[in-house]
C-alpha cells in the first residue's frame, strides 16, 4: 500500500522488552498511605497526569468493503468512503515494498456512500492495483483511490494512488487515471470522471524531494484536503505536499518532508523516509501532516509537521506509524495509527489517540482496530475509522462515540476518599 522503494533495506525482526517499575515505601509510611493508594487508585492517576479516563464504544456501521481508505462526509450528511479495489488480472507491475510480489491492474476501484449502515456504490470502474501472487494474498496490498472529498459547491474530487515510479504507470499498466486528481462527472449510475491534476507526472517531471530524499522517483498520492478553490494533496511516494489549483489543475510544492538518520535493526545507521500520509487544515488555519515513516518503521518515530505561511515546523512526535488525523469542534486532535506496534512487527494492531489542547494523549481504541486508514469526525462528534483495510473484502467502518467522566464524580470520589482517610488516620492515632 506504501511504497518505500527509495530506502533499499531488508525487513529484519525487530526486538523489544517490557520493563517493570518497582517501588519501596518504608513499612510504616506504606500502612499511613495505603488505604488512600487503593481508593483513588486510577481515579488519581488520571487526574495527576492531566488524562481523562476515556470510555469508547462503537459499533460496525459498514462491511465487506474492498480495501477502505479516505472518508469524508458530503454535503448531504451522509459518509463517503474510497475503496482502493482488489486490482485483478490485467497488467502488472512490481511491487515497491515485498520482494518477489507483482501488483496488477483491474477496474475494481470505487466511491461508496454510506447511510443508515446500506453501502451503495455510486462510483465504480475506478482503476486498481494489487497483489495477484502466492507472496501476499490476492487482491491485497490494493493502490486505487484513496481519498475523496468535496468542494464547497458538492463537486467530488478524488485522489489516485500508484507507488510506483510514474513511468510504470504508462509503460507497464498503460492505465493513466493513476496518481491523478480525478472531477466525478456525476453520483447519478453512469458515473464518469475527469483528470484535473496529474501528480504522477509532476513527480516524474520535477521529483520534488530529489535533493532532500536521494534514491529516485516515486509517486503515490495518498489524502487530501480542499480549502476555496485549493486541494492539498499528500504523495506518499514523493514525500511531498502539493496544492492543485481546482480551477486550473495548475500543481505547486507546498513542503517537502526530509529523510532523517534512525538505528536500523542490525544496529547500523539508516537513512529513513517520511512517508507523508494525510493533511487536515487546523483551527488556527495552519497545514497539519501526518507520516507514516519507511523503513525500519520505529516505534515512537512518527511526526505530525505543522505548515504555515511555508514554514514547515514539527507540531507532535512521540506516534507509530500515523495514517491520519482530524481535529474534533472543540479542538481536541484525534490521531489514527496504521500499525501501534510497527509494520515491521508483524502485528497489524492499531491506535485511535486524543491530544487534548493542553498536549494530553490518550489512547481511546486499539485492540479491535486493525490496520485502519483513515478517520472522519461526524457532526454529532461520533468518530468514523475504516477498518481491516488490508484484505478485499473485509472492510469495515467502525462508528466510535468516546465518553468522559463528569468532573465532578471525580472530585466527589475525591473528598470521600480523603475523608474516609482522614477517618482511619485519626483512629490508628487515638488507638
Amino acid at each position: 500500500m506504501f511504497d518505500q522503494s527509495k530506502s533499499d533495506s531488508k525487513n529484519e525482526p525487530i526486538k523489544s522488552r517490557n520493563i517493570g517499575i518497582n517501588s519501596n515505601l518504608p513499612g510504616w509510611r506504606y500502612r499511613v498511605i495505603k488505604p488512600l493508594l487503593i481508593a483513588l487508585g486510577t481515579s488519581l492517576v488520571a487526574i495527576a497526569s492531566g488524562q481523562e479516563a476515556k470510555a469508547a464504544n462503537f459499533t460496525v456501521v459498514a462491511s465487506g468493503l474492498e480495501s477502505p481508505r479516505g472518508l469524508t462526509f458530503g454535503l448531504d450528511g451522509s459518509l463517503y468512503v474510497a475503496e482502493a479495489g482488489r486490482g485483478g488480472d490485467g497488467a502488472c507491475i512490481p511491487s515497491p515494498s515485498i520482494q518477489g510480489a507483482i501488483l496488477c491492474y483491474g477496474a475494481t476501484g470505487a466511491i461508496a456512500k454510506i447511510d443508515n449502515g446500506t453501502v451503495e456504490r455510486l462510483v465504480t470502474g475506478l482503476p486498481s492495483v494489487a497483489s495477484l501472487n502466492s507472496v501476499i494474498p490476492d487482491g491485497s496490498d490494493a493502490s486505487g483511490p484513496h481519498d475523496i472529498q468535496f468542494d464547497a459547491n458538492g463537486t467530488p474530487y478524488v485522489i489516485t494512488g500508484l507507488a510506483s515510479n510514474p513511468a510504470n504507470r504508462d509503460s507497464l499498466l498503460g492505465i493513466d487515471d493513476f496518481g491523478q486528481v480525478l472531477v466525478i462527472d456525476n453520483f447519478n449510475g453512469t458515473a464518469s470522471w475527469t483528470q484535473l491534476a496529474d501528480l504522477a507526472i509532476y513527480e516524474q517531471e520535477n521529483n520534488p524531494d530529489g535533493d532532500l530524499n536521494p534514491g529516485g522517483v516515486n509517486t503515490n498520492p495518498f489524502y487530501m484536503t480542499i480549502q476555496g478553490e485549493t486541494a492539498y494533496a499528500i504523495d506518499a511516494g514523493g514525500n511531498d505536499l502539493l496544492s492543485v489549483n481546482l480551477n486550473t489543475g495548475d500543481i505547486e510544492v507546498e513542503a517537502v518532508f526530509p529523510a532523517r538518520d534512525v538505528p536500523a535493526p542490525d544496529g547500523s545507521n539508516i537513512s529513513m523516509q517520511s512517508v507523508p500520509t494525510s493533511v487536515v487544515i487546523g483551527p488556527d488555519g495552519a497545514l497539519y501532516v501526518t507520516e507514516l515513516t519507511g523503513f525500519p518503521f520505529p516505534q515512537n518515530g512518527a511526526r505530525i509537521y505543522r505548515l504555515d505561511d511555508g514554514n514547515l515546523e514539527i507540531f507532535l512526535d512521540g506516534f507509530t506509524n500515523l495514517i491520519d488525523l482530524a481535529f474534533a469542534p472543540n479542538g481536541d486532535l484525534y490521531i489514527l495509527e496504521y500499525a501501534t506496534n510497527s509494520t515491521l512487527s508483524g502485528d497489524p494492531t492499531g491506535a485511535l489517540i486524543q491530544v487534548k489542547p493542553n498536549g494530553d494523549r490518550t489512547t481511546i481504541l486499539s485492540d479491535e482496530l486493525i490496520n485502519p486508514t483513515a478517520l472522519a469526525i461526524a457532526p454529532d462528534n461520533s468518530i468514523y475509522i475504516s477498518n481491516q483495510a488490508f484484505l478485499p473484502g473485509e472492510g469495515e467502518i467502525l462508528r466510535v462515540q468516546v465518553s468522559t467522566p463528569e468532573p465532578t464524580s471525580l472530585l466527589g470520589l475525591l473528598s470521600i476518599t480523603i475523608g474516609a482517610v482522614t477517618t482511619n488516620l485519626k483512629r490508628q492515632k487515638n488507638s
